[in-house]
């Protein structure tokens, strides 16, 4: 029942934030949106800033839990790499599969500030960067691709993703969706020796 009841406040919690941001909630509102105290909240998660980074961490089991799926069931890596694309540069952000950038931008925003919340940046960061580090070592393994500095690589590009989707998300007039999936693309393409013509579909294995 804890674990239930945790799950609940953390996504009263990602909700709240991601529709009002991180100021504009309250410890008080999360409680009030579960029918529990602000006591309670905060024997649960301490402190706000703990309870945004949980949020954030809770919005990405999805994603994550998807990504998994996707890999067992997609081998090559052009696909792979398509499907990431489409799925972190989402237009819709109702989508099940994604987390929730919003919670991203206050992240952000509090880890500049707070060392507390810099560390937890740190290790969602590295987790992100490890997911594509892991995609493409499989793809040297598996003799797809030359080999290469795997964890270059992954810096280079998990950067411009979290780049091109702040443009996305604030409706960039000029970054456009499609602008920025064939960017991230064709910047992977290159880095990574793939020939840049389409070679089987990606569509098909998204779930």
């Amino acid at each position: 029942m804890a674990d239930v009841r945790r799950d609940q406040m953390l996504a009263a919690a990602s909700t709240l934030i991601a529709e009002r941001g991180f100021h504009d909630t309250r410890i008080a509102d999360v409680a009030k949106r579960v029918g529990a105290s602000p006591a309670l909240v905060i024997y649960y998660f301490g402190t706000k800033d703990s309870l945004l980074t949980e949020a954030l961490r809770w919005s990405e089991r999805s994603f994550y839990a998807a990504t998994e799926e996707m890999l067992r069931s997609t081998d090559k890596l052009r696909d792979r790499l398509e499907i990431l694309v489409e799925w972190t540069l989402v237009a819709d952000k109702t989508e099940a599969v994604t987390g929730d950038w919003g919670l991203w931008f206050d992240l952000w925003a509090q880890a500049f500030r707070h060392p507390e919340v810099k560390k937890d940046r740190v290790e969602l960061d590295a987790q992100w960067r490890d997911l594509i580090a892991r995609i493409v070592q499989d793809a040297v393994d598996a003799g797809e691709i030359a080999d290469l500095d795997v964890t270059s690589f992954a810096i280079l590009w998990g950067s411009l993703l979290d780049g091109l989707m702040v443009q996305v998300s604030l409706h960039d007039p000029v970054v456009t969706l499609p602008l920025a999936r064939k960017l991230a693309l064709d910047l992977a393409y290159k880095e990574l020796g793939i020939d840049a013509a389409r070679s089987g579909s990606a569509e098909t294995a998204k779930p």
